[in-house]
């Protein structure tokens, strides 16, 4: 039988074939949505005093002691962050983490994206959305996320991840 890895013979022991096969994607893409860049400065009441840098490094630092790859991402463009989810999956990665910020309530586009790719994915809000405008309640991508983390400011990140990595390490 020939197969990407080469030729497995039918001699070879089970456990031969399973080590020559891909290995699971053990990697999460954070993304990060439009005026997130801003963190630490825009609205301080509502969006806190942690700036993207301080939780992308502890989200990072995390990640690394678990033995899992991360990499985060902000744009402010649309079109950018439907690219990069698109190219997560030739990247192999194994679960996102989306805060859509302003894309929530319009971006048709990137939740599209995120179904197409079929990457698992939990919907990060740093503030509670069904606590403010009602128009900010509902989001586009709630039903097709494995889950949504929101209201818990920066450290709705970290328990996103925690969960990201377990899935990936449970598979």
């Amino acid at each position: 039988m020939t197969g990407e890895m080469g030729t497995i013979s039918a001699k070879m022991l089970p456990s031969a074939v399973k080590a020559m096969k891909k290995p699971k994607p053990k990697s999460v893409l954070v993304l990060h949505g439009p005026n997130l860049n801003l963190l630490g400065k825009r609205e301080p009441s509502i969006y806190g005093h942690e700036t993207l840098a301080m939780i992308n490094g502890r989200l990072a630092e995390k990640a690394k002691a678990a033995g899992v790859a991360l990499t985060a991402f902000q744009t402010n463009h649309e079109g950018v962050l439907v690219d990069r989810v698109q190219q997560a999956k030739g990247d192999g990665v194994g679960f996102i983490l989306l805060n859509p910020a302003g894309f929530t309530y319009s971006s048709i586009a990137l939740r599209d994206a995120l179904t197409a790719v079929a990457i698992p994915f939990i919907e990060v809000h740093l503030s509670n959305i069904h606590a403010r405008e009602p128009w900010r309640a509902h989001s586009h991508f709630t039903a097709v996320a494995v889950g949504t983390v929101l209201g818990l400011g920066g450290r709705g990140y970290d328990l996103a991840l925690d969960y990201a990595i377990a899935r990936l390490k449970a598979r």
